[in-house]
């Protein structure tokens, strides 16, 4: 009878202990995202305590990401995505590269665009600034450079990235609006899956992006995404200025923004349309993913010179 006893409570000690280290692992892996044979070892080395295997994995990550990183850094990275993030009056939007469309799809790298995008935003929100608008433009070195909320730089995080997806990824560019008084920020990302213009602090994610300033009385979402949209879609080269820039004979060939035919009426131009709703845009930026930069586009003209 105690022999039963002791071998009943031995089996269930045994299935208690099995059930937690169970629910330790799957618990690591859903926070880390690390591999099932990458979380077993960390726990068996830590008695499965969750915080220091998860430390222990990350130092490996990181150490094995650097490594990946130096050995990859020559390859090149012509795909990507662009983030747009817009938080009440500040705006951030990013470019991050790498090799291939699959890896772009990969949920690892769409969170790490995200990422990028807060810290740029964060920065923003610390800075000061006198007047309605400040815009800040940063490349790939700065942006490495920038500290995230755990101490370590995005250069860092980018190393873990590659040692997660095991090809090559840059962080290729940033531009950061900040407003005041009754200018408002709008943003835009294609392709995207919201229907809406912006869902407040949530980064949209496409292959195509714009934020636009804008002032005035008669802004609703609906003209804001519309005109985002227009300037997706026409990559318009400047807003222009009314009386001084005149549209060209041919409308195809527009590269004004106030005289190009409504993206949604071409019976009407986008100057008509901000005319009509007493409105008027600022400033705006567009980005492409895999677009050559200004930078790139001199380098490029230097060289073939």
């Amino acid at each position: 009878m105690l022999l039963q006893q002791f071998t009943r409570a031995f089996h269930t000690t045994r299935l208690v202990f099995a059930g937690a280290e169970k629910s330790a692992l799957a618990a690591l892996r859903k926070k880390t995202g690390y591999t099932f044979a990458n979380c077993k070892k960390a726990l068996e080395m830590h008695n499965n305590d969750i915080n220091l295997a998860e430390k222990w994995l990350n130092e490996q990550a990181q150490s094995l990401g650097w490594s990946k990183a130096t050995k990859l850094a020559e390859r090149a990275t012509a795909q990507g995505l662009v983030g747009v993030l817009i938080h009440g009056n500040i705006g951030a939007m990013v470019e991050v590269n790498c090799e291939t469309d699959f890896v772009a799809r990969n949920e690892h790298f769409k969170n790490f665009v995200d990422h990028v995008s807060r810290i740029c935003a964060k920065y923003t929100e610390t800075t000061d600034f006198d007047g309605d608008l400040w815009k800040l433009g940063f490349e790939a070195d700065a942006l490495k450079n920038l500290r995230t909320t755990d101490g370590k730089t995005l250069g860092d995080h980018l190393a873990l990235l590659i040692g997660a997806v095991g090809e090559n990824a840059s962080i290729k560019r940033a531009i950061c609006f900040k407003t005041s008084n009754d200018m408002q920020l709008a943003g835009y990302a294609h392709p995207t899956s919201t229907t809406t213009t912006v869902t407040e602090n949530t980064t949209q994610i496409g292959k195509y992006g714009t934020i636009v300033a804008f002032r005035g009385t008669g802004l609703d979402e609906e003209l804001q995404k519309n005109i985002c949209q227009h300037i997706v879609g026409l990559n318009p080269v400047k807003i222009g200025e009314e009386g001084k820039d005149k549209p060209v004979a041919n409308k195809d060939d527009e590269t004004c923004l106030i005289h190009q035919e409504y993206l949604l009426d071409s019976e009407r131009t986008v100057g008509e349309v901000l005319k009509e709703n007493n409105v008027a845009i600022i400033d705006y930026q567009r980005y492409e993913c895999g677009e050559a930069t200004k930078n790139e586009r001199l380098e490029q003209a230097e060289l073939s010179n």
